[in-house]
């Protein structure tokens, strides 16, 4: 297991401190960790279960019941394809190869440069514009090859004028 920088922890400490005392602080400090750093690291629930009184096990059992919690560092770009039924039988598995081939992201990895993850999921609650993915949070209903190629065409150009 990959230890913490400094900053990470100092990160955690003030978040933890910040919520500490606060009504269903596990939740809230989830959030702002997994929005500080990308991610919640083994640490952070340890430092989360001790400031709540809450097991580590217990803290460990939110993060992995919430889908929008990881515990591994995603890309700077995150894909969802949803793998639903209507998803999929609508050609979702088509759209998760070609994010794999466009991007090097392997399904519920990250693209070596660090640039793209990609994620399959369960049912997104969009059934009706199947097969729906979801692209640094914008959701595109009746997703096709052709959008795929488009947005990670945009994400790729950005990068390049950063």
């Amino acid at each position: 297991m990959e230890r913490l920088n400094l900053d990470s922890l100092r990160t955690i400490d003030s978040i933890v401190d910040r919520h500490r005392g606060e009504p269903g602080p596990v939740i809230v400090m989830l959030h702002d960790v997994q929005d500080s750093l990308g991610y919640v690291p083994f640490e952070a629930m340890e430092k989360i279960a001790a400031a709540t009184g809450t097991s580590v096990a217990d803290v460990y059992g939110v993060v992995c019941f919430y889908a929008q919690f990881t515990t591994s560092p995603k890309g700077k770009h995150v894909i969802n394809i949803c793998l639903g039924t209507a998803c999929y039988v609508k050609g979702a598995q088509a759209l998760i190869d070609e994010t794999v081939t466009l991007t090097g992201a392997e399904i519920n990895k990250t693209s070596e440069d660090g640039i793209f993850s990609l994620d399959a999921t369960r049912c997104l609650g969009a059934c009706g514009l199947a097969p729906v993915c979801i692209i640094d949070g914008k959701v595109f209903g009746n997703c096709t090859k052709e959008t795929i190629v488009a947005e990670i065409n945009k994400i790729r150009a950005a990068e390049k004028m950063a």
